[in-house]
């Protein structure tokens, strides 16, 4: 792997079914590596679900070896439970990469699909065929959530890779958090 080649971790976090996909990119050349989903309708218990998320991620880390671990974050929706199971499993997915010291970045739904098919609105199937024109893979997956997880893997590519990107920082933890944003830091006024 060349200084400018990077292997990408693009999740799609579900509670349910957890999408992912690991690519290559050096410059305009994407590979793919793999892509699959999580499935974990199964196991009833919440914890336990969350606990397979972050094993998945751990093993995909390891096997694969991510130098970059993009994500998609939570669309804001009606059903309040809903956002509470989809923020804890992307929130294990992401502590499992800053456990082993991978840059973190987060993507709104309507960023990913403009990145990948010049359309914010664009439908999952949209997505899909764009993402086979770009790739150049034949399979169709049974499940969508594994070409949303391709989709921001590339979204991070383009985001990261364009000259006229912002270069915006990344936090690989805490403490990184606060020397990079001082000013957000509040401390408890005395009483």
């Amino acid at each position: 792997m060349s200084a400018s080649s990077h292997i990408i971790l693009g999740i799609d976090p579900g509670s349910i079914i957890m999408g992912y996909a690991i690519v290559t990119a050096n410059g305009n050349t994407i590979e793919l590596l793999k892509m699959d989903v999580l499935k974990l309708a199964a196991y009833k218990d919440a914890y336990q679900r969350l606990q397979i998320i972050h094993s998945e991620v751990c093993n995909l880390i390891q096997t694969h070896r991510p130098t970059m671990f993009a994500i998609e974050a939570p669309f804001f929706g009606k059903n309040v439970q809903s956002m509470l199971k989809l923020g804890r499993a992307q929130g294990v997915a992401i502590a499992a990469a800053m456990q082993a010291a991978i840059p973190v970045t987060e993507y709104s739904p309507k960023k990913i699909k403009q990145s990948v098919t010049g359309n914010g609105n664009a439908t999952k199937e949209q997505v899909f065929k764009m993402l086979q024109h770009i790739i150049q893979f034949e399979e169709k997956p049974h499940f969508f959530d594994a070409t949303d997880a391709l989709a921001v893997a590339l979204c991070h590519h383009y985001s990261t890779s364009s000259p006229v990107s912002n270069n915006k920082k990344t936090v690989k933890g805490w403490k990184d958090f606060i020397v990079q944003n001082p000013g957000r830091l509040k401390t408890p006024s005395a009483p």
